[in-house]
């Protein structure tokens, strides 16, 4: 509803667009990801990023190493002077589905994680602190961080290739839920 009340309030002639990829996410998770931001009003922008890594990493087919998983973040921009230039606040949601497996994970999987193959899917929301540096006309960098809280359901497995179902549980994880640093181009 909130939303579609900001949607309703448009001014045109203040829309700009943006697209970026988060550089530090993509370095840490070695994921493949993009994003698309939209002025929906002086102060107020609509951002929404996703990221989608179907592989296993090099090397690990024998020990079926992993960090497959997709994730879509969308988040609300309130902009202390005017949208795309510094100081923001958010609030953003995060859904994602995985499929991790050798990965030390402790505050999201407990302290076993690098031993077990964990399927499951996560939600959850927070919120968000940004800063956009301008650099050029058509170029910003932006750096922000999120904390809130994901809720987890997944089902455990042998860390082996097609391992044995071991059970499947839950978890609530209160933290950093969002870190960015981004490079974006506006197109309008």
């Amino acid at each position: 509803m909130l939303i579609m009340m900001l949607f309703y309030s448009v001014n045109h002639s203040a829309q700009k667009i943006a697209v970026k990829t988060n550089l530090l996410y993509g370095a840490i998770t070695l994921t493949p990801n993009l994003g698309a931001e939209f002025g929906i009003s002086p102060r107020w922008t609509l951002d929404i990023s996703g990221g989608y890594n179907p592989w296993n990493l090099k090397g690990s087919l024998s020990d079926n190493r992993k960090l497959v998983h997709w994730l879509i973040e969308p988040e609300a921009r309130y902009w202390l002077c005017q949208k795309f230039s510094g100081h923001f606040f958010g609030t953003h949601l995060l859904f994602s589905q995985f499929n991790i497996s050798k990965h030390k994970l402790p505050w999201l999987l407990g302290k076993d994680s690098n031993h077990y193959r964990y399927e499951g899917n996560a939600a959850g929301g927070g919120f968000t602190y940004g800063y956009q540096f301008v650099l050029g006309s058509r170029w910003n960098l932006e750096a922000s961080i999120g904390l809130g809280y994901v809720r987890l359901w997944y089902d455990k497995y042998n860390c082996v290739k097609c391992g044995e179902k071991v059970g499947n549980s839950s978890r609530n994880y209160w933290g950093p839920t969002k870190a960015a640093i981004s490079i974006m181009y506006i197109l309008k």
